[in-house]
């Protein structure tokens, strides 16, 4: 679709605040009014939608923010246990804890790295997740899941939004619980994530494929993060 409109602004609306096209409220894919929690999150959509190419074709997937704004009211909404279930599900299988028992190398990095995360985890929630050699799978404490079912559940709609797109593309809920906390920054997101894959490219190098790939993660959680953070809060008070 090419851009269409001149003029794009925010202004209040009833529940929260809205980004108009021409003056013309924008809706979702679903055709739900675009209301957004947050004024600075209005505002950072706003721009996403300005910069758009005066004269060219309206790019989507360059638009995070609005991306994960519209998944949040045409998906989370309606279907909140469902969300929060598939997030959560992934501590029972999350990368942080499964570990590589060779090379030595890549074995000593995954723990220096990523045990600190599940120690935060474990302190911060009370949910100890237990460690696997390899890719077999490994039972975790049932209190521990139950622990992290409750940290996801404390996000609101528009948090859960943004915390299953970065669990999903981090393939750790620790991880994306550590953003959300602000306990880690996106940077140091991507690189505990790609943490296994980075040790393969300073090894063999990397290619074309693997380069793109890692702008879209590098993005994804970018855009993740920012999200959260104009929520002013990702958990629901």
């Amino acid at each position: 679709m090419k851009r269409f409109y001149r003029s794009v602004t925010v202004a209040p609306a009833t529940g929260g605040f809205e980004v108009r096209l021409d003056n013309r409220p924008i809706r979702t894919p679903a055709a739900r009014p675009l209301i957004l929690p947050t004024e600075a999150l209005a505002a950072e959509i706003a721009q996403e939608w300005t910069e758009q190419p005066e004269k060219g074709e309206i790019k989507p997937l360059e638009m995070g923010l609005m991306r994960l704004a519209a998944t949040a009211i045409d998906r989370v909404t309606g279907q909140r246990h469902k969300v929060i279930d598939d997030t959560a599900k992934y501590a029972g299988s999350d990368l942080l804890c499964y570990r590589a028992d060779t090379p030595t190398d890549l074995v000593v990095r995954q723990a220096r790295v990523w045990q600190p995360l599940l120690d935060w985890a474990a302190t911060r929630y009370a949910a100890p997740l237990e460690l696997a050699a390899g890719i077999q799978h490994r039972p975790q404490p049932p209190e521990s899941l139950a622990a992290l079912v409750q940290a996801v559940a404390a996000h609101s709609d528009f948090g859960l939004s943004a915390l299953f797109n970065l669990t999903t593309a981090m393939g750790s809920v620790v991880l994306a619980l550590a953003v959300s906390e602000r306990h880690l920054d996106p940077s140091a997101a991507f690189e505990a994530a790609e943490l296994d894959a980075l040790y393969e490219i300073e090894k063999w190098g990397e290619d074309s494929e693997a380069i793109q790939r890692h702008q879209r993660l590098r993005r994804d959680i970018g855009a993740g993060a920012r999200f959260l953070e104009l929520l002013g809060s990702a958990r629901i008070l």
